[in-house]
Protein backbone atom coordinates (compact mmCIF):
# COMPACT_ATOMS: atom_id res chain seq x y z
CA UNK A 1 0.00 0.00 0.00
CA UNK A 2 1.24 2.98 -1.01
CA UNK A 3 0.85 6.72 0.24
CA UNK A 4 -2.58 8.33 -0.69
CA UNK A 5 -0.42 11.68 -0.28
CA UNK A 6 0.81 10.96 -3.71
CA UNK A 7 -1.93 9.99 -5.40
CA UNK A 8 -3.45 13.33 -4.24
CA UNK A 9 -0.69 15.38 -5.44
CA UNK A 10 0.05 13.78 -8.90
CA UNK A 11 -1.86 15.31 -11.93
CA UNK A 12 -2.65 12.74 -14.52
CA UNK A 13 -1.93 13.45 -17.80
CA UNK A 14 -5.00 14.01 -19.71
CA UNK A 15 -4.34 12.03 -22.51
CA UNK A 16 -4.07 8.93 -20.30
CA UNK A 17 -7.05 9.94 -17.88
CA UNK A 18 -9.39 12.54 -19.13
CA UNK A 19 -12.80 11.19 -16.70
CA UNK A 20 -15.79 12.33 -15.76
CA UNK A 21 -16.63 11.40 -11.75
CA UNK A 22 -20.11 9.64 -11.81
CA UNK A 23 -22.82 10.56 -9.94
CA UNK A 24 -22.52 10.30 -5.97
CA UNK A 25 -26.20 9.13 -5.27
CA UNK A 26 -26.71 6.74 -8.08
CA UNK A 27 -26.38 2.68 -7.85
CA UNK A 28 -23.68 1.32 -9.59
CA UNK A 29 -24.90 -2.07 -11.63
CA UNK A 30 -21.49 -3.45 -12.98
CA UNK A 31 -21.71 -6.19 -15.77
CA UNK A 32 -18.34 -8.60 -16.51
CA UNK A 33 -16.54 -8.13 -19.98
CA UNK A 34 -15.77 -11.51 -20.93
CA UNK A 35 -15.76 -15.26 -18.50
CA UNK A 36 -13.91 -15.21 -15.61
CA UNK A 37 -12.02 -18.30 -14.97
CA UNK A 38 -10.54 -17.39 -11.84
CA UNK A 39 -7.54 -19.71 -11.94
CA UNK A 40 -6.55 -17.58 -14.85
CA UNK A 41 -7.38 -14.29 -13.70
CA UNK A 42 -6.90 -14.40 -10.10
CA UNK A 43 -3.23 -14.74 -8.80
CA UNK A 44 -0.66 -13.64 -5.53
CA UNK A 45 2.19 -12.44 -4.88
CA UNK A 46 5.09 -14.52 -3.29
CA UNK A 47 8.17 -15.00 -1.48
CA UNK A 48 8.21 -18.65 -0.57
CA UNK A 49 12.45 -18.44 -0.22
CA UNK A 50 12.30 -16.27 2.88
CA UNK A 51 10.78 -18.80 4.59
CA UNK A 52 11.61 -22.76 6.48
CA UNK A 53 10.57 -25.07 3.58
CA UNK A 54 7.76 -26.53 5.67
CA UNK A 55 5.96 -23.45 6.40
CA UNK A 56 6.50 -22.59 2.17
CA UNK A 57 5.11 -25.75 2.10
CA UNK A 58 1.79 -25.02 4.27
CA UNK A 59 1.57 -21.89 1.76
CA UNK A 60 1.40 -23.61 -1.16
CA UNK A 61 -0.94 -26.71 -0.10
CA UNK A 62 -3.32 -23.42 0.97
CA UNK A 63 -2.62 -21.83 -1.97
CA UNK A 64 -3.90 -25.25 -4.23
CA UNK A 65 -7.03 -25.19 -2.19
CA UNK A 66 -8.16 -22.04 -3.01
CA UNK A 67 -7.60 -23.31 -6.62
CA UNK A 68 -5.31 -21.07 -7.86
CA UNK A 69 -2.55 -21.09 -10.23
CA UNK A 70 -0.58 -17.66 -10.84
CA UNK A 71 2.03 -16.19 -8.79
CA UNK A 72 4.05 -13.55 -8.80
CA UNK A 73 7.64 -13.83 -7.21
CA UNK A 74 9.57 -11.14 -5.80
CA UNK A 75 13.72 -11.63 -6.68
CA UNK A 76 15.81 -8.83 -4.70
CA UNK A 77 19.20 -8.43 -7.04
CA UNK A 78 20.87 -7.05 -3.79
CA UNK A 79 19.95 -10.44 -1.89
CA UNK A 80 21.21 -12.85 -4.79
CA UNK A 81 24.50 -11.17 -5.58
CA UNK A 82 25.38 -9.00 -2.43
CA UNK A 83 28.98 -8.88 -3.90
CA UNK A 84 30.01 -9.15 -7.41
CA UNK A 85 29.97 -12.44 -8.99
CA UNK A 86 28.99 -13.69 -5.71
CA UNK A 87 24.98 -15.83 -5.57
CA UNK A 88 22.93 -16.60 -3.73
CA UNK A 89 20.50 -18.74 -4.76
CA UNK A 90 20.52 -21.40 -2.36
CA UNK A 91 16.81 -20.80 -0.64
CA UNK A 92 15.84 -19.46 -4.19
CA UNK A 93 16.79 -22.81 -5.53
CA UNK A 94 15.16 -25.04 -2.94
CA UNK A 95 11.72 -23.00 -3.08
CA UNK A 96 11.72 -22.91 -6.92
CA UNK A 97 12.24 -26.98 -6.97
CA UNK A 98 9.30 -27.24 -4.26
CA UNK A 99 6.74 -25.28 -6.12
CA UNK A 100 7.66 -26.70 -9.93
CA UNK A 101 5.86 -29.57 -8.20
CA UNK A 102 2.60 -27.78 -8.08
CA UNK A 103 2.90 -26.30 -11.92
CA UNK A 104 1.98 -22.98 -11.14
CA UNK A 105 2.11 -19.95 -13.82
CA UNK A 106 5.09 -18.33 -13.09
CA UNK A 107 6.03 -14.22 -13.01
CA UNK A 108 8.78 -13.15 -11.71
CA UNK A 109 10.30 -9.67 -11.04
CA UNK A 110 13.79 -8.57 -9.90
CA UNK A 111 14.35 -5.46 -8.11
CA UNK A 112 16.61 -3.31 -6.51
CA UNK A 113 20.78 -2.66 -7.17
CA UNK A 114 23.75 -4.16 -5.34
CA UNK A 115 25.87 -1.64 -4.00
CA UNK A 116 28.63 -2.50 -6.90
CA UNK A 117 26.11 -1.91 -9.48
CA UNK A 118 24.59 1.25 -8.24
CA UNK A 119 24.13 4.77 -9.64
CA UNK A 120 23.89 5.91 -5.96
CA UNK A 121 26.49 8.39 -5.02
CA UNK A 122 29.41 8.16 -2.94
CA UNK A 123 27.88 7.00 0.55
CA UNK A 124 23.83 6.82 -0.09
CA UNK A 125 22.43 4.82 2.37
CA UNK A 126 19.61 3.46 0.20
CA UNK A 127 21.52 2.31 -2.88
CA UNK A 128 19.24 -0.22 -3.96
CA UNK A 129 16.73 2.26 -3.90
CA UNK A 130 18.76 3.70 -7.34
CA UNK A 131 18.87 2.30 -10.81
CA UNK A 132 22.09 0.00 -11.97
CA UNK A 133 24.50 2.12 -13.36
CA UNK A 134 24.89 -0.05 -16.34
CA UNK A 135 21.20 -1.56 -18.16
CA UNK A 136 22.99 -4.48 -19.50
CA UNK A 137 24.48 -5.68 -16.37
CA UNK A 138 20.73 -5.74 -14.72
CA UNK A 139 19.69 -7.49 -17.89
CA UNK A 140 22.77 -9.77 -18.07
CA UNK A 141 21.61 -10.71 -14.56
CA UNK A 142 17.89 -11.53 -15.40
CA UNK A 143 18.41 -13.22 -18.31
CA UNK A 144 20.61 -15.51 -16.18
CA UNK A 145 17.94 -16.41 -14.01
CA UNK A 146 15.48 -16.24 -16.79
CA UNK A 147 17.31 -19.35 -17.83
CA UNK A 148 18.20 -21.25 -14.41
CA UNK A 149 14.45 -20.91 -13.93
CA UNK A 150 12.75 -21.88 -17.01
CA UNK A 151 9.50 -22.65 -14.95
CA UNK A 152 9.11 -18.87 -14.53
CA UNK A 153 6.86 -17.89 -17.57
CA UNK A 154 6.67 -14.24 -17.15
CA UNK A 155 9.82 -11.97 -16.65
CA UNK A 156 9.04 -8.23 -15.18
CA UNK A 157 11.45 -5.70 -15.05
CA UNK A 158 11.97 -3.91 -11.56
CA UNK A 159 8.80 -2.54 -9.34
CA UNK A 160 7.36 0.90 -8.77
CA UNK A 161 10.04 3.07 -10.21
CA UNK A 162 7.72 5.89 -10.22
CA UNK A 163 7.95 6.00 -6.55
CA UNK A 164 11.00 4.29 -5.37
CA UNK A 165 13.65 5.42 -7.69
CA UNK A 166 15.88 7.97 -6.51
CA UNK A 167 16.82 10.37 -6.79
CA UNK A 168 13.85 10.82 -8.36
CA UNK A 169 11.59 8.90 -11.16
CA UNK A 170 12.87 8.62 -15.07
CA UNK A 171 10.44 7.33 -17.46
CA UNK A 172 12.91 7.56 -20.11
CA UNK A 173 15.85 5.99 -18.04
CA UNK A 174 13.01 3.34 -16.73
CA UNK A 175 12.20 2.42 -20.64
CA UNK A 176 15.60 1.70 -21.87
CA UNK A 177 16.09 -0.67 -18.67
CA UNK A 178 12.90 -2.41 -19.71
CA UNK A 179 13.43 -2.74 -23.30
CA UNK A 180 17.49 -3.54 -23.08
CA UNK A 181 16.60 -6.31 -20.43
CA UNK A 182 13.71 -7.34 -22.47
CA UNK A 183 15.71 -7.57 -25.80
CA UNK A 184 18.30 -9.56 -23.69
CA UNK A 185 16.09 -12.32 -22.44
CA UNK A 186 14.25 -12.39 -25.72
CA UNK A 187 17.45 -13.21 -27.32
CA UNK A 188 18.06 -15.96 -25.15
CA UNK A 189 14.79 -17.04 -24.93
CA UNK A 190 12.89 -16.34 -28.02
CA UNK A 191 9.49 -16.00 -27.24
CA UNK A 192 9.54 -15.33 -23.56
CA UNK A 193 7.18 -12.72 -22.13
CA UNK A 194 7.83 -9.37 -20.84
CA UNK A 195 5.97 -7.17 -18.35
CA UNK A 196 6.68 -3.75 -17.64
CA UNK A 197 7.59 -3.03 -13.83
CA UNK A 198 3.89 -2.61 -11.97
CA UNK A 199 3.97 1.17 -11.42
CA UNK A 200 2.46 2.29 -8.14
CA UNK A 201 -1.24 3.83 -8.46
CA UNK A 202 -1.65 4.64 -11.87
CA UNK A 203 1.51 5.78 -12.83
CA UNK A 204 2.23 8.88 -11.52
CA UNK A 205 5.52 10.33 -11.58
CA UNK A 206 6.04 13.49 -8.36
CA UNK A 207 6.35 16.43 -9.58
CA UNK A 208 4.90 16.03 -13.06
CA UNK A 209 2.13 15.98 -15.08
CA UNK A 210 2.77 12.83 -16.95
CA UNK A 211 1.98 9.87 -16.34
CA UNK A 212 5.19 6.85 -16.17
CA UNK A 213 2.85 4.40 -18.27
CA UNK A 214 1.81 7.10 -20.74
CA UNK A 215 5.60 7.80 -21.23
CA UNK A 216 6.00 4.30 -22.32
CA UNK A 217 3.36 4.29 -24.15
CA UNK A 218 4.92 7.73 -25.73
CA UNK A 219 8.29 5.68 -26.78
CA UNK A 220 7.09 2.81 -28.20
CA UNK A 221 5.40 0.62 -25.79
CA UNK A 222 2.82 -1.10 -27.67
CA UNK A 223 5.32 -2.18 -30.81
CA UNK A 224 7.33 -3.78 -28.44
CA UNK A 225 4.34 -6.98 -27.51
CA UNK A 226 5.34 -5.98 -23.64
CA UNK A 227 2.54 -6.43 -20.89
CA UNK A 228 2.00 -3.15 -18.92
CA UNK A 229 0.90 -3.39 -15.29
CA UNK A 230 0.37 -0.98 -12.10
CA UNK A 231 -0.51 -1.24 -8.72
CA UNK A 232 -4.28 0.34 -8.15
CA UNK A 233 -4.01 0.43 -4.40
CA UNK A 234 -6.23 2.82 -2.55
CA UNK A 235 -8.03 3.32 0.57
CA UNK A 236 -11.40 1.71 -0.05
CA UNK A 237 -12.40 -1.00 -2.24
CA UNK A 238 -14.29 1.92 -4.22
CA UNK A 239 -11.31 4.58 -4.28
CA UNK A 240 -9.80 6.65 -2.17
CA UNK A 241 -13.01 8.83 -2.54
CA UNK A 242 -16.15 6.23 -1.99
CA UNK A 243 -19.01 8.66 -3.22
CA UNK A 244 -16.69 9.54 -6.42
CA UNK A 245 -16.00 6.12 -7.17
CA UNK A 246 -12.71 6.56 -8.39
CA UNK A 247 -11.03 3.46 -8.38
CA UNK A 248 -13.65 2.72 -11.36
CA UNK A 249 -13.04 5.73 -12.70
CA UNK A 250 -9.30 6.04 -12.79
CA UNK A 251 -8.91 2.62 -13.79
CA UNK A 252 -11.74 1.86 -16.25
CA UNK A 253 -10.12 4.68 -18.12
CA UNK A 254 -6.57 4.11 -18.28
CA UNK A 255 -7.40 0.37 -19.19
CA UNK A 256 -8.71 1.62 -22.21
CA UNK A 257 -6.21 4.38 -23.03
CA UNK A 258 -3.19 1.25 -22.91
CA UNK A 259 -5.81 -1.20 -24.97
CA UNK A 260 -6.54 1.69 -27.36
CA UNK A 261 -2.76 2.65 -27.97
CA UNK A 262 -2.08 -1.20 -28.97
CA UNK A 263 -1.08 -2.67 -25.34
CA UNK A 264 -2.70 -5.96 -25.53
CA UNK A 265 -2.70 -6.84 -22.30
CA UNK A 266 -2.73 -5.35 -18.89
CA UNK A 267 -2.10 -6.57 -15.66
CA UNK A 268 -2.79 -5.41 -11.75
CA UNK A 269 0.51 -6.94 -10.84
CA UNK A 270 -0.07 -5.72 -7.02
CA UNK A 271 -3.50 -4.66 -4.92
CA UNK A 272 -4.75 -5.44 -1.45
CA UNK A 273 -4.90 -3.78 1.93
CA UNK A 274 -2.70 -4.77 5.33
CA UNK A 275 -4.53 -5.97 8.48
CA UNK A 276 -1.90 -3.86 10.95
CA UNK A 277 -2.69 -2.61 13.94
CA UNK A 278 -0.83 0.30 13.85
CA UNK A 279 1.48 2.74 14.25
CA UNK A 280 -0.50 4.12 11.07
CA UNK A 281 1.93 4.34 8.56
CA UNK A 282 -0.08 6.18 4.90
CA UNK A 283 -3.01 3.36 5.33
CA UNK A 284 -5.55 3.77 7.51
CA UNK A 285 -6.19 0.74 10.39
CA UNK A 286 -8.77 -1.65 8.75
CA UNK A 287 -7.99 -4.67 11.00
CA UNK A 288 -8.51 -8.70 9.85
CA UNK A 289 -12.04 -8.25 9.07
CA UNK A 290 -11.44 -5.30 7.11
CA UNK A 291 -8.99 -6.62 5.40
CA UNK A 292 -11.55 -9.49 4.30
CA UNK A 293 -14.39 -7.22 3.58
CA UNK A 294 -12.35 -4.71 1.16
CA UNK A 295 -10.88 -7.42 -0.47
CA UNK A 296 -14.08 -9.31 -1.20
CA UNK A 297 -15.68 -6.06 -2.55
CA UNK A 298 -12.19 -5.18 -5.07
CA UNK A 299 -12.50 -8.33 -6.26
CA UNK A 300 -15.60 -8.51 -7.22
CA UNK A 301 -15.59 -5.03 -9.05
CA UNK A 302 -12.01 -5.97 -10.48
CA UNK A 303 -13.73 -9.58 -12.12
CA UNK A 304 -15.64 -6.99 -14.38
CA UNK A 305 -13.24 -4.96 -15.43
CA UNK A 306 -10.71 -5.03 -18.82
CA UNK A 307 -8.12 -6.54 -16.87
CA UNK A 308 -6.38 -9.25 -18.16
CA UNK A 309 -5.15 -10.46 -15.20
CA UNK A 310 -4.70 -9.49 -11.31
CA UNK A 311 -2.65 -10.49 -8.24
CA UNK A 312 -3.55 -9.96 -4.80
CA UNK A 313 -0.59 -8.89 -2.61
CA UNK A 314 0.23 -10.95 -0.58
CA UNK A 315 -0.16 -14.69 -0.14
CA UNK A 316 1.54 -14.50 3.26
CA UNK A 317 2.49 -11.95 6.00
CA UNK A 318 5.78 -11.22 5.81
CA UNK A 319 8.73 -10.61 9.22
CA UNK A 320 10.60 -7.96 10.40
CA UNK A 321 12.47 -7.58 7.06
CA UNK A 322 9.42 -5.51 5.83
CA UNK A 323 8.01 -2.71 6.93
CA UNK A 324 5.11 -2.37 9.74
CA UNK A 325 2.69 -1.94 7.25
CA UNK A 326 3.99 -4.22 4.66
CA UNK A 327 4.23 -7.51 6.76
CA UNK A 328 0.32 -7.69 7.30
CA UNK A 329 -0.53 -8.06 3.54
CA UNK A 330 -1.12 -11.63 3.59
CA UNK A 331 -4.08 -14.09 3.17
CA UNK A 332 -2.27 -16.20 5.61
CA UNK A 333 -0.19 -15.17 8.67
CA UNK A 334 3.31 -16.26 9.32
CA UNK A 335 3.34 -20.00 10.49
CA UNK A 336 1.16 -20.17 7.13
CA UNK A 337 -2.61 -20.35 9.19
CA UNK A 338 -5.53 -19.14 7.24
CA UNK A 339 -6.72 -15.03 7.87
CA UNK A 340 -9.91 -14.17 8.29
CA UNK A 341 -9.23 -12.64 4.28
CA UNK A 342 -8.31 -16.48 3.21
CA UNK A 343 -11.32 -17.87 4.53
CA UNK A 344 -13.73 -15.21 3.36
CA UNK A 345 -11.34 -15.63 0.20
CA UNK A 346 -12.00 -19.72 -0.42
CA UNK A 347 -16.09 -19.18 0.93
CA UNK A 348 -17.08 -16.51 -2.13
CA UNK A 349 -14.68 -19.01 -4.13
CA UNK A 350 -16.81 -21.72 -3.12
CA UNK A 351 -20.26 -20.33 -4.04
CA UNK A 352 -18.99 -18.69 -7.36
CA UNK A 353 -17.58 -21.97 -8.77
CA UNK A 354 -14.35 -21.58 -10.61
CA UNK A 355 -15.65 -20.20 -13.74
CA UNK A 356 -18.26 -17.37 -14.24
CA UNK A 357 -20.60 -15.82 -17.39
CA UNK A 358 -21.73 -12.30 -17.47
CA UNK A 359 -25.11 -11.54 -16.93
CA UNK A 360 -27.71 -9.21 -16.90
CA UNK A 361 -29.27 -7.93 -13.54
CA UNK A 362 -32.40 -9.25 -12.44
CA UNK A 363 -35.55 -6.52 -12.38
CA UNK A 364 -35.49 -4.63 -8.72
CA UNK A 365 -38.36 -3.09 -7.41
CA UNK A 366 -36.17 0.22 -5.92
CA UNK A 367 -32.58 0.11 -5.42
CA UNK A 368 -30.63 1.90 -2.48
CA UNK A 369 -28.45 5.09 -4.23
CA UNK A 370 -25.77 3.53 -2.57
CA UNK A 371 -26.27 -0.25 -4.22
CA UNK A 372 -23.26 -1.91 -5.77
CA UNK A 373 -24.14 -5.13 -7.91
CA UNK A 374 -22.87 -7.62 -10.57
CA UNK A 375 -24.71 -10.31 -12.10
CA UNK A 376 -23.26 -13.70 -13.10
CA UNK A 377 -24.25 -16.98 -14.28
CA UNK A 378 -22.18 -20.48 -13.61
CA UNK A 379 -21.98 -23.27 -15.82
CA UNK A 380 -24.86 -24.87 -14.18
CA UNK A 381 -27.35 -22.54 -14.53
CA UNK A 382 -27.50 -21.14 -11.34
CA UNK A 383 -27.66 -17.10 -11.32
CA UNK A 384 -25.91 -14.96 -9.16
CA UNK A 385 -25.94 -11.56 -7.59
CA UNK A 386 -23.48 -9.94 -5.55
CA UNK A 387 -24.29 -6.41 -3.85
CA UNK A 388 -23.32 -4.52 -0.99
CA UNK A 389 -24.62 -1.08 0.32
CA UNK A 390 -23.92 1.02 3.21
CA UNK A 391 -26.71 1.91 3.78
CA UNK A 392 -27.92 -1.60 4.28
CA UNK A 393 -31.43 -1.20 2.26
CA UNK A 394 -33.25 -4.14 1.41
CA UNK A 395 -33.10 -5.03 -2.67
CA UNK A 396 -36.68 -6.48 -3.63
CA UNK A 397 -36.80 -9.10 -6.96
CA UNK A 398 -40.31 -9.87 -7.76
CA UNK A 399 -39.19 -12.28 -10.33
CA UNK A 400 -37.54 -14.63 -8.10
CA UNK A 401 -39.25 -16.68 -5.63
CA UNK A 402 -36.67 -18.90 -3.80
CA UNK A 403 -32.99 -17.75 -3.46
CA UNK A 404 -30.24 -18.96 -1.35
CA UNK A 405 -28.04 -16.00 0.39
CA UNK A 406 -24.43 -16.12 1.45
CA UNK A 407 -22.45 -13.90 3.24
CA UNK A 408 -18.84 -15.52 2.36
CA UNK A 409 -17.18 -13.05 5.42
CA UNK A 410 -18.86 -15.29 8.06
CA UNK A 411 -19.76 -18.19 6.00
CA UNK A 412 -23.56 -18.06 6.93
CA UNK A 413 -26.22 -18.82 4.21
CA UNK A 414 -29.95 -18.26 4.40
CA UNK A 415 -32.56 -19.67 2.07
CA UNK A 416 -35.30 -17.06 0.70
CA UNK A 417 -38.56 -17.73 -0.72
CA UNK A 418 -41.65 -15.42 -1.00
CA UNK A 419 -44.45 -15.44 -3.60
CA UNK A 420 -44.04 -12.17 -4.40
CA UNK A 421 -40.67 -11.84 -4.91
CA UNK A 422 -37.79 -12.20 -2.54
CA UNK A 423 -35.98 -9.38 -0.78
CA UNK A 424 -32.27 -9.65 -0.13
CA UNK A 425 -31.23 -8.49 2.92
CA UNK A 426 -28.01 -5.66 1.85
CA UNK A 427 -25.02 -4.85 3.94
CA UNK A 428 -21.87 -2.83 3.54
CA UNK A 429 -19.85 -5.83 3.07
CA UNK A 430 -20.58 -8.14 0.01
CA UNK A 431 -23.37 -10.66 -0.04
CA UNK A 432 -24.10 -13.25 -3.06
CA UNK A 433 -27.73 -14.21 -4.06
CA UNK A 434 -27.87 -17.92 -5.87
CA UNK A 435 -31.07 -18.98 -8.05
CA UNK A 436 -32.23 -20.98 -10.76
CA UNK A 437 -34.65 -20.10 -12.95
Amino acid sequence: MKSKALLAMAVLSASVLTCVTPPAEAEVLLRGQRAVTWKDFLGVNVQFQYFASQVYDKQMTRLDELGLNWIRWTLHWPVLEPVLGQYNLTDLDAAMSAARLHNYNTVAYMVGSPTFASSAPQGATNPGQYPPRDNSLFAQRMTALAGHYPQVSHWQVWNEPNIVWLPQADPVAYYQLLTTTASAIRSALPGKPIVTAGVAYYGQVRGSTRSMLQSMVDQGLASQDIIAAYHPYSEYPEGDSVTDRDFLTLANTLNKSLHDAGVSQVWATEWGWSSYSGPVEMQHLVGVDGQADYTLRRLAMMSTMDYQRIFLFNLSDLDQRASVRDRSYGLLDLDGEPKPVYTALKNFLDVTGPTLQPADPPPATSMPADLFAIAWDKPDGTHLLMAWSASSAPLNLPGITTATLYDPLTGNRRDLADAKGVTMPLAATLQVLAWKP
